[in-house]
This record gives C-alpha cells, structure tokens and sequence, in this order.
C-alpha cells in the first residue's frame, strides 16, 4: 500500500519566485509584486454562515500566490501553473454576471465587482501558483478571489487591505465574484477566514446581518501545541461538487422555515432555543411548527450547530480537549443525519479516525465530498492519515491526501 500524500505548504520563498517565474515566462515582462491568501478549514459550524449563525475557521498554512501587473486598458489575462501554456483572456468593458468561463471567473470576477462598486478598476494580468489543493472543501476559490482583490486593492490604491474594517470591502467583492460571476454558492465564511484570520487563532464569525464588520469577529485562541495536539485534515477526493443544486436546495429550505417560523433567519430561532429554560422543549416546539419532516431536520442541524460553535470555543479555551472532539462528533453526526450532506469516503474516513485514537472528527466544508478533519494527539497525524488511505484502498476509492493544519496567517503582499 502506498503511503498516503501529505501536502505541504509552498514556503515564502518559492510561492514569490514560482509565481514571479510563470508571470515572466507567460507575459515576458515583471509582475508589480506578489500577493497569497490562504485556505481555510472550518472548526466547527458548518452550513450556519447563511443562516446568520456562528462558524469558526483557521487559516490554512497552505497559500494562494498572485503575481500581478496593472494594465492601462480594460483587458484581462490570468494563467495558472496547472495549466502554465494557457491564458485565460476577458474585457472588464461591458461585461456582465456569468459572463466568464471556467476557473478564470473567479479573479476576473473581483476586478468587476470592485467597478460594480464604483472603484477605478482597470484590466490586470496574473499568475497564479496554489498549494491549497482544488475540489477539496478547504476553499481553493476563497484563497484566489482575495489574493485577487489584495493584489487590486495595492496596485490601484483603494487602501482597503491594510485595516480589519476595510478588508470587509475586499472580501464582498470576493463574495460577489464567487456567486455572481463563477456561480458558485458562498455565505462568506470563506472569505472572511481568508482575510481576516490571525496566527494560532480561530475566528468565530457571526454572521448576523445586523452586525457591523468590527462586531461580527472575534479571534479566539487556537494553540494546538499547548495541548499536545494536531489537527488532521484529509482530502477525500471524493469528487465534490457544490454547484450542482445541492446547496442551493438546503439554503432555500432554510429560508422557506425562517419564514413559517416567523423570524428573520435561523438564528433567532438558535438564539430562542439557547435561551429558553428548557431548552429540549423549545426545540421540540420550534420543529413541531415545521410542516414536513426534510424541513424539521434541515432546521435541527442549524439550530444544534450553532449552539455546538459556542460550547467548541468554551471548551477549548479550558483545554477540554474530550468535550470539544465530541462536538466535532456530533457536528459531523448531524451533517450526516439531519443535513444529509456526506458521502460514503466522509463517513468512512470519520469512522477510520474515530476508531484510530481521534479525540473527535468531522467533514468539514460544504459537503458532497471534500475533506475530513480529526483532533489528534501530536506525532499521529501520519498514522492516522494511513489508516484512512488502507481503508480507501479496500473500498476502491480514490487515494486520499492529508494535511496537517495549524491556524495560520491571512492575505498578505509577499514581494
């Protein structure tokens, strides 16, 4: 049996002169600078970001570079090291949503919604090199759509990515590039962990419309090695596919029971519940006012989730490390069950991890494929990784990948 493939983050030094090489290689002259955003991978709090609930990501190690040149015209040109000989082309000039194809969307995207703003946005051309690894739930798309609009941000002078407060400016144009030009579904969550996370933190989002971009974070300490811990995440490869109604489907339900339930989102109802006396009676009440069995389920994964975000960051910050793994049992547990939102490869590498020493494991992401993440004591990460791969092998699924996370930093210029 093979061993199992650990990806590793493109150091600093290689991710500048990788993407500087392909920029010169493809466009024959030098890029303005570089520019990375990471990955993310999400604790715990999976599919609460649309329902104005809590999530807590961490950056990813693994990295996003841009090299990037300003243009005098309204063009467009990006290429990617996975694809080195072909460049994308598009005109900002007249275009409109949906109105690029493939990958190139997602950076082209971001220049449109900066001048759907109203920002002095002209043409650029890019390269992009890229650890984080695609169509894995650990947010490839979020990690170039904010290089993208940091790299904009600097070149043009909008002077939005130095401070916390404008880096929200960025990130809803990353978000609108993501569901307006490449299509894709996204709440935010990605976004925000891509520019807002700080080292050896989580960040707990609350997504609560209400909020201003000052309110709606908070960095909570996530110091793996003060516990003697790893945090695992492998990519199943199961093949993951966000965009095929799915999402979209579960967002509409919870809506459509935002709306029987009388509340402006689900979490008015969470908080309800969290607040009540008896807090199995009110959730029973809540889902009894629910007109059919999908929607009564779909809404007990939220509610659930949101109040296992807030017990997570309580138990962790006391070095509760049995009561935060069983949260991410738990999590993963309703993701299965309530939100039917995982796949065979998930439930199995969950099952692999649990029954291999993890303190707790979980899909994280979106779902429909994707990655797993398990808190592991230090130096199993490897081992556990293994095991997971064997499994796979006997089932005839894909070779996994793994990775060993830690919270990193976010969106920088590197050169």
């Amino acid at each position: 049996m093979a061993a199992v493939e650990f990806i590793k983050p493109i150091s600093h030094e290689d991710g500048v002169s990788e993407a500087t090489k392909l920029f010169v290689d493809t466009y024959g002259s030098a890029p303005e600078g570089v520019w990375a955003a990471p990955g993310r991978v999400n604790l715990i709090g999976e599919h609460t970001d649309y329902n104005a609930g809590l999530c807590l990501p961490i950056a990813l190690p693994q990295r996003t570079f841009i090299a990037l040149k300003p243009r005098e015209d309204t063009k467009v040109r990006v290429v990617s090291s996975i694809s080195p000989d072909k460049v994308a082309e598009a005109d900002l000039d007249g275009l409109k949503a949906r109105g690029v194809d493939g990958w190139a969307a997602y950076p082209v995207g971001v220049a449109w919604a900066l001048r759907e703003a109203g920002f002095k946005v002209k043409g650029f051309d890019a390269a992009f090199v890229s650890c984080v690894p695609l169509g894995s739930g650990l947010s490839s798309s979020a990690a170039m759509t904010c290089s993208t609009a940091l790299a904009l941000d600097d070149v043009y002078g909008l002077g939005y990515g130095d401070s916390d407060a404008g880096r929200v400016t960025l990130i809803n144009a990353a978000i609108k590039s993501e569901n307006e030009m490449a299509g894709a579904s996204t709440g935010g969550l990605d976004q925000n962990a891509s520019m807002r996370c700080t080292p050896g933190h989580a960040l707990l989002l609350d997504c609560r419309p209400e909020l201003t971009p000052l309110e709606n974070v908070s960095q909570q300490e996530f110091d793996l090695d003060k516990y003697g811990l790893e945090l695992l995440v492998v990519d199943t490869q199961a093949p993951h596919q966000l965009n095929d109604g799915q999402y979209a489907q579960r967002r509409a339900t919870c809506e459509e029971a935002a709306k029987v339930l009388g509340v402006a989102n689900l979490r008015v109802a969470a908080d309800g519940i969290a607040k009540a006396d008896d807090q199995f009676q009110a959730l029973k009440e809540t889902l009894d006012a629910l007109p059919d069995e999908t929607m009564k389920k779909r809404v007990r994964h939220v509610v659930t989730e949101i109040e296992r975000v807030r017990s997570f960051v309580r138990a962790f910050a006391q070095g509760d490390i049995e009561s935060a793994g069983r949260l991410f049992n738990a999590s993963h547990d309703s993701l299965a069950a309530d939100y039917e939102v995982t796949v065979p490869e998930l439930d199995i590498a969950v099952d692999v991890a649990r029954h291999n020493g993890a303190y707790g494991a979980r899909m994280t992401g979106g779902g429909f494929g994707g990655s797993i993440i398990a808190l592991v004591d230090k130096g199993r990460s490897q081992e556990v990784a293994q095991k997971i791969a064997d499994e796979f092998d006997k089932q005839g699924f894909h070779a996994p990948r793994a990775l060993a996370a830690y919270a990193a930093a976010s969106a920088s210029r590197e050169a």
